[in-house]
């Protein structure tokens, strides 16, 4: 695999390192700037509105540049971010800082997504796109874990200083691995000619597919820290590690899913939804003994990730006048699952279903995925679309530069 595809686990790496640190920040950040928990909590939505504003705006407006300069400036732009958050002098300035960090987060995921694919001969297609996510999937095993002893110990400043030195690294080795690339002046014109690509019924099936299925992981991983302390009966001093465990789960489930998909696309998300709904839908038994609350754990985070880059990659080839801009509007996609998906599982909870009752209400949208999954595959079939294996053997198909790079 192409040294490139390091350069973007490291970008990969930071992002998912200051996306989640937050979570683990928010009483060291409550406490110095004399805020409600519930009021730090914001800052965790302000990076979220950034990535779903940012993800599909930016990609559309840099959609004609060169791709490296893309990625380049992106990344530039967490660092800015992550920086201003480090020095904010109140509660305003770190939710305006965290809003600009995240706004970089989906179209960085979407653009690299493109240029890993252009890496890589039509067969290692979803491979390479599941080494890019490598990065986000290792930040849940160490970058979080390290950021968030950082901070308590050093002061959050010092964390948010640390993932900008993290983004910096990033930059440098994208400007050192990534192939210079032309800009794309075939790209359609302007924000509406971006926008008019996505006009398609197969790309918004695509795209409900990652809201369901993703928001059934996150229904359940939203409240996995009382399911486990509660239920299981662990000692909150745990719940970092089997944290961890999802991490590891996640990054077993990334890997296996780019491979597997790279044979058969929509084999591999059927099969990752049916595994993901039958993992929640067991939840509430595996939850009731240490032993098995453990693994339970670890086999969502790989339920969950196997379907990740068939996802990113069906997106982007259902919009293939658009592939970035679509590929980015995916990422929203995945952040849209996050808080619908912990919205759901906390009705579940207010309704007094018990503490394990998210992870049913996350089997229910992992049924819903596969329903729209079904009727997606339902629809190629129906126009006569070739399946996604064919179509990515399919010369014309392939990004600018991909030929010559496999031959």
């Amino acid at each position: 695999m192409p040294l490139a595809l390091l350069a973007l686990a490291v970008g990969a790496f930071g992002i998912g390192t200051t996306e989640f640190v937050m979570m683990g920040l928010l009483p060291d950040v409550a406490d110095d700037l004399h805020i409600s928990i519930p009021t730090a909590g914001h800052l965790v939505s302000a990076y979220a509105l950034g990535v779903v504003i940012g993800a599909p705006l930016l990609a559309a407006l840099t959609a004609r540049m060169s791709r490296r300069t893309v990625l380049i400036a992106l990344m530039a732009l967490f660092v800015l971010g992550n920086a201003l958050s480090a020095f904010a002098p109140g509660n305003d300035a770190l939710l305006a800082a965290r809003f600009l960090s995240g706004l970089p987060h989906g179209a960085f995921f979407g653009v690299g997504a493109v240029v890993a694919t252009t890496m890589v001969p039509p067969e290692r297609k979803a491979r390479s796109v599941s080494l890019m996510f490598l990065g986000l999937t290792v930040a849940n095993i160490a970058g979080v874990p390290v950021a968030t002893l950082v901070g308590q110990h050093l002061g959050w400043r010092a964390t948010f200083l640390g993932v900008s030195v993290i983004g910096l690294a990033a930059i440098a080795s994208l400007a050192l691995l990534v192939p210079r690339d032309g800009a794309h002046a075939s790209a359609p014109t302007g924000l509406r000619g971006e926008l008019a690509a996505l006009k398609s019924l197969p790309v918004w099936l695509a795209l409900g597919t990652t809201v369901a299925g993703f928001g059934a992981l996150f229904a359940a991983y939203s409240y996995v820290t009382p399911m486990l302390t509660r239920t299981a009966g662990y000692a909150e001093t745990n719940v970092t590690l089997l944290l961890a465990l999802f991490g590891v789960g996640a990054t077993a489930g990334n890997l296996l899913g780019g491979r597997l998909a790279d044979h058969s696309l929509r084999g591999t998300l059927f099969g990752g939804l049916t595994s993901l709904g039958l993992v929640l839908l067991l939840f509430p038994v595996l939850m009731r003994a240490e032993w098995s609350a453990a693994p339970a754990v670890a086999l969502l985070g790989m339920a969950a990730f196997i379907t990740g880059s068939p996802l990113q990659l069906m997106v982007m080839e259902k919009a293939a006048a658009a592939p970035s801009l679509a590929s980015s509007a995916n990422q929203a996609a995945f952040n849209l699952a996050n808080a619908g998906g912990a919205w759901i599982g906390g009705l579940a909870l207010a309704a007094g279903f018990g503490t394990t009752s998210p992870a049913l209400a996350g089997a229910m949208l992992a049924v819903l995925g596969l329903g729209v999954a079904s009727v997606a595959w339902a629809v190629d079939r129906r126009r006569g679309t070739p399946s996604v294996g064919r179509e990515r053997l399919v010369a014309s198909h392939l990004p600018e530069g991909a030929a010559a790079l496999h031959h």
